[in-house]
């Protein structure tokens, strides 16, 4: 049995990203200014926790989202029609991200819980004729969309004070349910080959998302040295900054990406390295992305004098972008350890908070510094892979 929804999988290009696909992500460019605007506002831990909470919200929604375009043909009508939909409650959502844990959450929660429970009914809809197991996937996914729909609405509804708590407990339930097969009572749980993705639609996808988060790194510094004085100050960190990011990029995509792809493509249970590589994994690097673009900010109108927030900001960005890629191409490649480049430069960085503190040195100093770890990193890895090919 088949819907004509379905993507016909039998050609070479079946896998290929549709333009209505990349015309969804441009909502999500905005989500992503959004929330590194939000954490510039207020560098406080609880803001920190509050603008983290809200970036898992907008990566579960994309996500979900990539993982329902992989077996839906975006090209057909109805899957179109369902697609614009949900930009325009990814725009309320986006929009409302400021003032999420003020008077729009209950705009945030409504949109979030829209988009969620909206898609996977869509989805139920559109394969009503399929095979029964790809039905009862989707029952199932339902049912826990449904759960934290809940505590989304309830914690709309909620004083600040609460609202991340009940907020906290949906995303538990969603990061929780790919690990538990997403078991109901009485419907059982999926299996994992219920989940047979397109490897290199899934890949291309993600790829994607960091492209729009690093874009958006170079808007903000794009956008922030045009308003600033051109000093020296000025010039070097914005140097630092176009630097750090084309760094960022070479990191991700000059061997890690292409080699995950074909990892994942090649593999007998993709949906396994889906669940783990991409859907977990790149939400660690996507927050990188984000604290970085708030640590050129910061490094471009405070070059001199940083406080104890400021500073880890522009040491936690680099941090958590290097953790991420190298468990992201640990878990795609047959290491034994994360990747050792990404490892020095995790330990380089932890040298150089270390100095920071007893040197006390300048935003700016610690913004160059950290744009040379990632050359390490990146000239490191670059030619380590090159060795083992050549040796190969």
């Amino acid at each position: 049995m088949a819907t004509p929804l379905l993507r016909d999988r039998s050609h070479h290009d079946s896998g290929r990203v549709g333009m209505v696909e990349l015309f969804f992500d441009l909502v999500f460019v905005f989500a992503v200014t959004q929330l590194s605007h939000t954490l510039l506002a207020d560098l406080s831990p609880a803001n920190a926790v509050r603008v983290a909470a809200l970036l898992l919200g907008v990566w579960w929604v994309w996500i979900y989202t990539s993982w329902v375009t992989n077996w839906l043909d975006p090209e057909r009508l109805p899957v179109r029609t369902a697609m614009f939909v949900l930009m325009v409650a990814g725009l309320l959502l986006s929009a409302s991200i400021p003032q999420a844990f003020g008077e729009r959450g209950l705009v945030f929660a409504g949109a979030y819980a829209f988009m969620q429970v909206g898609r996977t009914l869509f989805f139920l809809w559109a394969v009503r004729d399929a095979e029964p197991h790809r039905v009862r996937n989707f029952q199932r996914i339902l049912a826990w969309m449904a759960l934290a729909a809940v505590f989304w609405i309830i914690g709309g509804f909620a004083p600040g004070a609460t609202r991340l708590g009940w907020w906290s407990v949906a995303l538990l339930v969603e990061l929780l349910g790919p690990i538990a097969y997403f078991w109901v009572p009485g419907l059982g749980r999926s299996r994992i080959a219920d989940w047979d993705v397109q490897g290199s639609h899934l890949a291309e996808r993600c790829a994607l998302f960091i492209i729009i988060a690093l874009g958006e790194s170079l808007l903000v510094t794009g956008a922030t040295f045009a308003a600033r004085e051109w000093d020296q100050a000025a010039l070097l960190g914005f140097a630092s900054a176009v630097i750090g990011t084309i760094l960022m990029w070479w990191i991700y995509f000059d061997t890690g990406a292409q080699r995950a792809e074909h990892r994942m493509s090649h593999s007998a249970d993709p949906g396994r390295h889906a669940r783990r590589a991409y859907t977990y994994l790149h939400a660690v690097i996507v927050a990188g992305i984000i604290l970085c673009a708030v640590a050129d900010e910061i490094v471009l109108v405070h070059p001199h004098h940083g406080d104890t927030a400021a500073m880890t900001a522009i040491l936690g960005g680099p941090a958590c972008y290097l953790a991420g890629t190298a468990l992201f191409k640990w878990s795609t490649n047959d290491r034994i350890i994360p990747p050792l480049s990404h490892l020095v430069g995790l330990a380089l960085l932890g040298v150089l908070a270390f100095a920071v503190m007893r040197l006390h040195l300048t935003p700016l100093a610690t913004g160059i510094a950290t744009t040379l770890v990632l050359l390490v990193v990146a000239v490191w890895e670059s030619f380590a892979v090159r060795r083992v090919r050549v040796a190969g």
